[in-house]
């Protein structure tokens, strides 16, 4: 089981980013969380077993049509258990 925070930066905001997200975590069965940030980027919890979670960062490296990312900075987290499915949360 994997844990990670992702930051992702570029033309992440208002081309669908976070939604399409929220499919592809869910059809790769990971649980978490992702928002956007006043500052421009896209930040997301993704939890899930080691291929799962790699796989989600690998669309997340590439973003969905339309979008353009320039860096991901990922950070190692302890897994939580704590989240029920993969869900779009308010702009922090």
């Amino acid at each position: 089981m994997r844990r990670v925070k992702a930051v992702v930066s570029g033309s992440v905001q208002g081309v669908g980013y976070r939604y399409t997200l929220r499919i592809v975590a869910r059809e790769a069965g990971v649980t978490g969380w992702v928002r956007n940030r006043r500052d421009g980027t896209v930040e997301s919890e993704v939890e899930g077993e080691d291929s799962a979670v790699d796989e989600v960062l690998a669309w997340m490296a590439k973003g969905p049509p339309g979008s353009r990312v320039d860096a991901a900075r990922v950070t190692e987290l302890a897994p939580a258990h704590t989240e029920r499915g993969f869900d779009v949360r308010d702009t922090c």
